[in-house]
């Protein structure tokens, strides 16, 4: 991303949107901008083998293993306006495990592009399933999106859901209907 160029863009926009681009508030706004949007989208800019790092672990685990309530941050592609909540991840190992954290980053890794959630929620998913072969990937996530709250229909306090689920988490109800079950546990 060419920084200077996105923030002399952010000054013309400043321009168009009616401010003086030359107050002393705004005098380093286009740089700040142009900062937070290398932050913003840097999933562009980030591949998953270098997210993974080696990170795949041997492990004679073929049990379920949930990480829940990863927070996500993202920008809907629709009105460039932020989204986010929580993500949980489960998957069902096949004589490989991901250490923890990569979970984690693989949501940052999408979520730090434009996005629709729908999108974003089947991206993490093929991303479990494809680095272990994992013999099920579920993932459910539940996001506030600024774009519904702060205009259009201006509704507070919606959230909305999304899933994917793959292999044993697809075909097989009672792995989908576990995983599921201990998402609803409660929370300390």
């Amino acid at each position: 991303m060419n920084v200077q160029r996105v923030a002399e863009l952010t000054r013309e926009l400043l321009i168009e949107l009616g401010e003086d681009a030359d107050r002393q508030g705004l005098l380093k706004t286009p740089e700040r901008v142009a900062k937070a949007w290398a932050f913003l989208s840097m999933g562009y800019r980030t591949s998953l083998d270098d997210v993974l790092n080696e990170a795949i672990f041997d492990s004679e685990a073929n049990n379920m293993i949930i990480a829940r309530d990863i927070e996500v941050y993202s920008l809907c592609e629709h009105h460039m306006l932020p989204f986010y909540g929580r993500c949980h991840i489960g998957y069902i190992a096949r004589k490989k495990v991901l250490g923890v954290s990569k979970l984690a980053r693989f949501v940052d890794c999408f979520a730090r592009r434009l996005q629709i959630q729908e999108r974003l929620t089947s991206q993490v998913a093929h991303a479990v399933m494809d680095a272990i072969s994992a013999e099920g990937v579920g993932v459910v996530m539940e996001c506030r999106h600024l774009c519904m709250m702060m205009r259009g229909v201006e509704k507070q306090n919606s959230i909305m859901t999304t899933s994917s689920v793959l292999g044993s988490f697809h075909d097989d109800l009672p792995t989908r209907e576990e995983f599921i079950s201990l998402l609803n546990r409660p929370r300390d």
